[in-house]
């Protein structure tokens, strides 16, 4: 299922239900005195020491458990804001927009129509037409936000299992066409880069901002990666 989001907006388009099976969950940012914090580098979740093992092997950092009641509570604080991963195809993203109250989904859609409740699927979602207007709605918590679940394998280490991201990133959705376009053209699994990208700028007020978006970029097959000597 992809985000509809483009079709009422086609100038905003830039130019140019995931499965459980997971050993782990790759994070941008973690809670801190019950507010979010932005992280520089990527924070791994699992729940099994091997596993957590192997990631501070491969990307730096300590398992610790923590007192998470989630299934995946060792974390490790790694110092990688980059990896290469395997992504099965376009079928390794799913994708969505949802608002919730507070475990209670109230809004679920994909920009132009609603995907629940049953007895509204396939019926007009009522959403903002325009970008601007729909990241206002979100801001302001009157519509829904993106839900994007990517899962992967980590490449230094296939054989570890499947990870997966769950990010709100509009920065990301409003590129995931890109992304889907660019697996559908390698037509098999695909090594690609996950990073946490730094962006920089400065406002027309003259404030500097600066935060890390996800980022996936497609690089080539994963056989063809497998196949040449400097993989």
């Amino acid at each position: 299922m992809s985000l509809r989001i483009f079709e009422t907006d086609p100038d905003a388009m830039p130019k140019g239900s995931f499965s459980d099976d997971t050993v782990g969950r790759f994070h941008g940012g973690k809670q801190v005195d019950n507010l979010p914090v932005a992280l520089s580098e990527w924070r791994v979740t699992t729940g099994d020491p091997e596993v957590a093992d192997a990631i501070a092997q491969l990307m730096g950092g300590s398992p610790v458990e923590t007192d998470s009641t989630s299934e995946n509570f060792i974390e490790i604080m790694t110092d990688r804001e980059k990896v290469q991963v395997v992504l099965s195809g376009p079928d390794a993203i799913a994708s969505d927009l949802k608002l919730w109250n507070g475990n209670t989904l109230i809004h679920h859609c994909d920009g132009v129509e609603f995907l629940s409740p049953d007895e509204d699927r396939g019926k007009a979602c009522g959403c903002p037409a325009l970008m601007e207007d729909r990241k206002a709605a979100a801001k302001a918590k009157r519509g829904p936000s993106p839900s994007i679940s990517v899962t992967f394998r980590i490449a230094e280490d296939y054989d570890l299992g499947m990870f997966r991201l769950q990010t709100g990133s509009w920065k990301l959705a409003e590129v995931l066409h890109e992304i889907e376009n660019a697996l559908n053209k390698v037509g098999s699994e695909a090594l690609c880069t996950l990073e946490l990208e730094l962006v920089e700028y400065t406002t027309k007020k003259g404030r500097d901002v600066s935060y890390r978006k996800p980022v996936i970029r497609v690089l080539k097959s994963w056989s063809d990666a497998v196949a040449d000597p400097a993989h």
